[in-house]
């Protein structure tokens, strides 16, 4: 009974949304007062019903109830109790049900948090998200049901992908799906305010917040699956620009682009069109990813290779959705007054570059991801675009961004002078010919430069919170009391911007890794990087719901011991199915990277890296969450916003 009582309650999340979208948007539209207050217990009431069927989906997964076809074509009772919960998300129907949760949890937030609203707004803001579940919904009940009977029900599930049985990926689809869906908000908050008409200093001060969580969920969403690709799949990188890591990385561009363009509406009423147009489009490439990866059209690790069939019904609902909004966009932004003008320096010029360039590397990232797919069907030509055409295309574009980052923040509003900026960060260039001089000594050109911009962008980052205390220029104790009036959305700006170097840093270094593929018998050693790496022995362990060989490598490095390195590789018999486990060391400054290959006739193929600062890449993505964690503890998002403008009629 439990699992029709998923199914039950997915139906009525589905008419919850149905009436959420309608009533709200009717009731916007005929500002009646009785209609709008509905749409808050409607979007709660949509919540709570998908709760309760996720629920009930998770429950049929842990108790292996191998009468429900979701559970029995991916569980097992082997499987730990992490991964039973775990697999309620990690296939097709589990996570576009988890999909259609977070977008429910997204329209009830607004209806909890959003009291501050006006009544107009809120209720447009919370009907466009009761739209946007209607579609996912039905999609989830007519091609992607996950509470399907099986009769008779087999004695034991067929299991998950091995390589999804992971602590690190168990957690990542969550994370990933909420910056996903979290612009959702956003995109409504875009959609209403071209429906009134008006978009002010009140609407950026409203947006920024959602979009700022987002991003930051998806930046921990990524980080999480480079690392788990890093360490799970055994190749030694942490990015090869596979369709489905670019799927992501999209959206991450253009909401990166969004939260500047919000702060310039909130400061100065400016970018209004700028900041309409990245909220649509930043949905709609969360939209396109998910299309990407659940059509079929893509083979990925990562992907959902499914019937091509769920790929139309996603196709038309993208196009209904991304299609509705530009056109509403077509006909209303002529009434959207332009005001806040600027100089082309300026702190404002300086964000209007920085949107520029990062839509620009979306652009070139989208290309290089569809094209071949587009060659295929119209010309019938089988193209690879690898990583030396995202590196080649994405570095000329990259570095003008790095260099900005610093500069804009110096900046003064409406107009400025560009001499007086870059004069005052004469020690942050010192720093980056520093560390371009250092990053020199590998005699490689692109990893010196993205060590200079990495120091650039890490030093520059705090040059305007030393501007602001006046460093060097007070006595040090009114530096230090000024220290305390410093906005902290100016330290979530500069730990976030030195997040991004320190990813820069990690990237950079990687490159200069070193490598090597032995064949060694139990006994036998071999020399990388400055150490000894000794193979001891090679044994059996058995696992809950696979059989493993680990191998024993000891490093030493003058002949004092370093670590004790135990890579394996798993046999799992019910999926019929072997997969690498590697060990990988860490001391923050550098990874030694261990992977046993095949075994033949005694001797045992082990993949050997030392990786030097490969721990920074995924500590930088971590600074750089915490930065926009802490932007949104910033007093002035937490106040009400100032009083609106007129709405202006076409």
């Amino acid at each position: 009974m439990i699992p029709e009582l998923g199914h039950f309650a997915l139906a009525l999340a589905c008419a919850f949304a149905a009436a959420q979208a309608i009533l709200a948007l009717w009731g916007a539209q005929r500002r009646d007062a009785r209609l709008m207050a509905a749409a808050p217990a409607l979007a709660l009431g949509q919540m709570m019903a998908l709760i309760t069927s996720f629920g009930a989906l998770m429950w049929a997964s842990v108790v292996n109830d191998f009468t429900v076809l979701n559970v029995a074509q991916n569980s097992q009772s082997a499987k730990p109790l992490l991964y039973r919960i775990s697999g309620t998300w990690g296939n097709h129907e589990g996570s576009i049900l988890l999909w259609c949760l977070i977008l429910a949890l997204c329209g009830g937030a607004v209806a909890a948090f959003g009291r501050n609203l006006p009544s107009a707004l809120r209720a447009r803001v919370i009907g466009v998200l009761g739209a946007s579940s209607v579609g996912f919904l039905l999609f989830s009940l007519i091609e992607s049901n996950p509470f399907v009977r099986i009769w008779p029900a087999p004695m034991e599930g067929s299991g998950m992908n091995p390589l999804l049985e992971d602590p690190g990926l168990a957690i990542h689809p969550p994370i990933l799906y909420t910056g996903y869906v979290g612009f959702a908000i956003p995109f409504a908050f875009a959609v209403a305010a071209l429906l009134e008409g008006r978009i002010d200093a009140s609407w950026g001060r409203w947006v920024r917040p959602w979009a700022l969580v987002s991003w930051a969920f998806l930046t921990c969403g990524i980080a999480l699956g480079s690392w788990w690709a890093y360490y799970e799949l055994g190749w030694g990188g942490f990015w090869f620009w596979d369709p489905v890591e670019n799927a992501s990385l999209l959206p991450w561009l253009t909401g990166t682009a969004l939260v500047h363009s919000a702060i310039v509406v909130e400061k100065r009423e400016a970018l209004k069109i700028w900041t309409v147009l990245l909220a649509i489009a930043t949905f709609s490439l969360s939209l396109s990813g998910t299309f990407l990866v659940r059509s079929g059209i893509l083979n990925s690790v990562h992907s959902f290779a499914n019937d091509p069939a769920r790929g139309v019904f996603i196709l038309g609902l993208l196009a209904l959705v991304i299609g509705s909004a530009l056109l509403l966009f077509v006909f209303r932004a002529p009434v959207l007054s332009v005001s806040g003008v600027f100089a082309p320096i300026s702190r404002e010029g300086s964000l209007v570059l920085n949107n520029v360039l990062l839509c620009s590397i979306a652009a070139v990232v989208f290309t290089g991801t569809t094209y071949p797919l587009f060659a295929q069907l119209l010309f019938g030509a089988q193209i690879s675009v690898g990583a030396p055409f995202f590196n080649a295309t994405v570095m000329p574009l990259a570095i003008p961004v790095f260099i900005a980052m610093a500069v804009g923040p110096m900046l003064p509003w409406k107009r400025a002078r560009l001499w007086p900026a870059l004069s005052r960060l004469w020690w942050a260039a010192l720093v980056a010919l520093a560390a371009g001089l250092w990053g020199a000594m590998g005699r490689q050109f692109l990893p010196a430069l993205a060590f200079g911009c990495a120091g650039w962008l890490i030093t520059g980052s705090f040059a305007d919170i030393i501007e602001r205390i006046k460093l060097f220029r007070v006595p040090p104790r009114t530096s230090f009391a000024r220290l305390g009036g410093v906005p902290r959305s100016a330290w979530g700006a500069a730990i976030a911007h030195a997040g991004l170097g320190i990813t820069i840093c990690g990237i950079a270094a990687m490159s200069m890794a070193q490598q090597t593929i032995v064949a060694v018998k139990p006994g036998q050693s071999t020399e990388l990087g400055g150490y000894r790496w000794t193979l001891d022995s090679i044994t059996d362990a058995p696992g809950p719901n696979y059989v493993a060989r680990v191998a024993t490598i000891t490093v030493t490095s003058q002949g004092h011991l370093v670590t004790v390195l135990t890579p394996s590789r798993r046999a799992y018999p019910v999926q019929r199915q072997n997969t690498t486990d590697t060990s990988i060391q860490t001391n923050g400054l550098r990874d030694l990277y261990a992977v046993l290959g095949e075994e033949r006739d005694g001797t045992a193929v082990l993949r050997l890296h030392v990786n030097p600062l490969a721990p920074w890449i995924w500590l930088g993505a971590l600074v750089m969450a915490i930065g926009g964690c802490l932007s949104l503890t910033d007093r002035r998002l937490r106040v009400g916003a100032p009083a609106r403008s007129r709405a202006v009629h076409a």
